[in-house]
C-alpha cells in the first residue's frame, strides 16, 4: 500500500506538511480534500519523488521513496494532463507506453482506451482537438498501460463539466474495481464524496479528519470541512 508515516516538510521555515500519516489500500481511492495550501499537492510531490521530506518517510508497497526511488508502480494524473497536441490520443498511448518499456499492439492500445471510456472515433483525432475530459482519460490509459499499481491525482476534476465528472467518477470506480489504489488532492467536496472510499480533511498540513463515504452523506461532509476550516 501507499503510506504516509509522521511526514513534515518546511518550505523555508514555513511548515507545509505537519506529522501527516495515513494509507491508501490496493483498489482503495483516498482522498485529500482541503483548501489551496493544505498540503495536498506537497504530498502527492513526495509520494511521486519530486520533494523530500523534512523528516518522516513515505512509502509504496514497504519500500522507502526517495528521488532515486524506481516508481514504476505508481502513475501520476495532473490537473492538467501534459500530452502532445500534434499526436492522436492513441499516438500519445503508444509513445508513452514505449518510454515505461511497454509495446503494444494495436488492438492492445485499443483496448487500453476502451477500458477508460473513450470513445473509439476519437482514436486517431489530434490530441489538440480533445477536451480535459478526454485528455484525462488518455492519461489514464497511459498509467494502465504502464502497469501501475496506484495512480496519484491532483484536482482531476477541476474543470469539468458534469457530464465529464460523471464519467471521471466511474472510470475511477472502475480501477478501484480492478485493484488499482487512487490517492486524489481535491478541494472538490461532492466529487470526493461520490469518488472516494475514504477522505482525509487536510488543514495546515495535516489530517484532522478522516471520514468514510458509506458512514456519511456529501451534506454531512460539507458541513464537517466547513467547520474545519
Amino acid at each position: 500500500m501507499l503510506q504516509a508515516k509522521k511526514l513534515s516538510k518546511y518550505y523555508n521555515g514555513i511548515l507545509a506538511l505537519n506529522d501527516l500519516s495515513f494509507s491508501v489500500a490496493p483498489g482503495e481511492i483516498f482522498c485529500l480534500l482541503g483548501q489551496n495550501g493544505a498540503g495536498k499537492t506537497t504530498t502527492i510531490n513526495i509520494f511521486l519523488g519530486l520533494l523530500e521530506p523534512s523528516s518522516g518517510e513515505a512509502y509504496i508497497d514497504d519500500v522507502l521513496i526517495t528521488n532515486t526511488s524506481n516508481r514504476s508502480s505508481i502513475a501520476y494524473i495532473p490537473e492538467i494532463v501534459q500530452l502532445y497536441g500534434n499526436l492522436t490520443g492513441l499516438e500519445n498511448l503508444d509513445f508513452f507506453s514505449r518510454l515505461a518499456g511497454f509495446k503494444y499492439s494495436k488492438e492492445k492500445l485499443h483496448a487500453h482506451l476502451e477500458q477508460v471510456n473513450l470513445k473509439e472515433e476519437v482514436y486517431e483525432k489530434r490530441l489538440s482537438t480533445y477536451s480535459k475530459g478526454m485528455r484525462q482519460k488518455v492519461g489514464i490509459a497511459i498509467a494502465l498501460a504502464k502497469n501501475a499499481s496506484y495512480i496519484l491525482m491532483d484536482e482531476p476534476t477541476s474543470g469539468l463539466d458534469p457530464k465529464a465528472s460523471m464519467e471521471f467518477a466511474k472510470t475511477c470506480k472502475e480501477l478501484s474495481a480492478k485493484g488499482v489504489g487512487v490517492l486524489m488532492a481535491t478541494h472538490d467536496i461532492f466529487n470526493a464524496a461520490n469518488i472516494g472510499a475514504r477522505i482525509g480533511i487536510m488543514k495546515e498540513g495535516a489530517i484532522v479528519h478522516i471520514a468514510e463515504t458509506k458512514n456519511i452523506s456529501a451534506q454531512e461532509l460539507q458541513e464537517l470541512y466547513v467547520k474545519t476550516i
